[in-house]
């Protein structure tokens, strides 16, 4: 599979010195577009990620607030 199936957005390549022929060109699309696949591949996270106990915990660390009883029970 090629990016060019993926419809990613093209990339542009500007040659700042020197003349780079056609074939030099082409492999350093070829070895960049490999190492870009190759690394995209690889950050995929598992769907079946295990939950850590904080994620597990987190729910319970604070209790909605309670905003019929307004800021005046505090007053005495």
């Amino acid at each position: 599979m090629s990016l060019a199936d993926e419809g990613a957005p093209g990339v542009t390549i500007d040659i700042l010195r020197g003349q780079a022929s056609e074939e030099e060109l082409a492999a350093l699309i070829a070895v960049v577009t490999e190492a870009y696949t190759g690394e995209a591949a690889e950050a995929v996270a598992p769907d079946d990620a295990p939950r850590s106990a904080w994620s597990l915990t987190q729910r319970n660390l604070r209790q909605p607030l309670r905003r019929e009883l307004g800021w005046g029970r505090f007053t005495g």
